[in-house]
């Protein structure tokens, strides 16, 4: 990798953002309403970084993530995500997250569980709440314990959670989640 760029690339769901350093992946933003806000959002959360082309690195996590948004079932995994600003806790909340199968999904408490700390699931939200990798870690994948989708932080909140479970067959699923912890009490 080299030094700090950015580049927006076009995708189903409109154009997202991908920042890079010399230690890897530092951002992937999903789209803001038009490309020149979610240019203005990197610039503002980058403002050293420049508009490049990527290294043949980024490339290729710009293709996986593309896929991803296409509905194929990709793992993201080989992508080098630097962290070296992650907190401790959420670089284990999004080392979970980042296992999660594509269309298949995770409750918070099931992440709290996972990362040792089981009764941390609001923190677990706190932290993908924070997540600068979308897709990459991918946070949508992960709900309320009743199978509701809970709050979103990227642009269109939940509608956006809801149509990227839709691009991987899982909205389904989550509305079968839903009623069964309807129908249990929860």
């Amino acid at each position: 990798m080299t030094a700090l760029g950015y580049a927006l690339f076009a995708t189903e769901i409109g154009r997202c953002g991908i920042v890079w350093g010399s230690h890897g992946v530092l951002c992937v933003q999903l789209p803001e309403a038009t490309a020149s806000e979610s240019r203005a959002r990197l610039t503002s959360r980058y403002p050293k970084g420049s508009e490049q082309i990527p290294p043949r690195d980024v490339c290729r996590a710009i293709d996986g993530i593309v896929s991803v948004l296409r509905g194929e079932a990709r793992q993201l995994d080989d992508i080098e995500l630097d962290m070296n600003g992650v907190p401790p806790f959420h670089r284990r909340v999004y080392e979970v997250a980042r296992k999660i199968p594509f269309g298949r999904t995770l409750s918070y408490g099931q992440i709290a569980a996972k990362v040792g700390s089981p009764e941390a699931a609001r923190a677990v939200g706190q932290a993908l709440g924070k997540n600068p990798f979308a897709i990459v870690v991918p946070c949508h994948r992960v709900l309320a314990a009743t199978g509701g989708l809970c709050g979103f932080s990227a642009n269109g909140g939940v509608s956006t959670k809801l149509r990227l479970l839709s691009i991987e067959g899982a909205a389904g699923h989550v509305a079968k989640q839903a009623v069964r912890a309807a129908s249990a009490g929860h």
